[in-house]
C-alpha cells in the first residue's frame, strides 16, 4: 500500500522562505528513519506556485495559467511517498512527521492512499499501465 504525505503550504513557504536548520535536521532524521525501515519511496519540497503553472481544461480547450495561486492552505508545499503494509502503519508514520513549518508554527499535512492497478477492473488500458510499470523494474 502506498501513501502520500502532503505538506500544506503557508504564506511563508509560498513567499519562498526556506526551512531553518533545526527543521531541516528534523525532516532529515525522519526521512532517514523511513529509509532505514524500507518504506521511503520518494520525498521532495516544492518550489512556490510563483514558479509554476496550471493547465485549465474547459470546453475541450487547454489554457495555461501562470502562478502564483491564491489560497495557500489549498497548495501543496512538499510530499513524502511511502509504501507500507497497512493504513495503520501509514498513520503511525504520519503521526511521527515533524511539524512541517516548525514546532511552534501552525501547519498541516494530509495523507492520501494511492490507487494501485489492482483497484481497477481489468482492461486493455490497465494492462498498458501494468506494462509500463514492469518496464521500469
Amino acid at each position: 500500500m502506498r501513501f502520500m504525505i502532503l505538506v500544506k503550504a503557508t504564506q511563508g513557504s509560498e513567499a519562498g522562505a526556506m526551512p531553518d536548520e533545526g527543521l531541516f535536521a528534523a525532516m532529515a532524521a525522519y526521512h532517514e528513519q523511513l529509509a532505514k525501515a524500507g518504506v521511503l519511496l520518494d520525498a521532495a519540497g516544492l518550489k512556490p506556485t510563483s514558479a509554476g503553472w496550471r493547465i485549465r481544461y474547459a470546453g475541450g480547450q487547454r489554457t495555461v495559467v501562470d502562478g502564483p495561486f491564491a489560497q495557500s492552505k489549498e497548495i501543496v508545499a512538499g510530499y513524502t511517498l511511502i509504501q507500507v503494509r497497512s493504513r495503520e502503519e501509514a498513520m503511525e508514520w504520519a503521526r511521527r512527521f515533524p511539524s512541517p513549518h516548525g514546532e511552534m508554527a501552525d501547519g498541516e499535512i494530509e495523507v492520501r492512499q494511492l490507487f494501485e492497478l489492482e483497484d481497477f477492473a481489468p482492461s486493455p488500458a490497465v494492462e498498458r499501465f501494468r506494462d509500463l510499470d514492469a518496464g521500469q523494474h
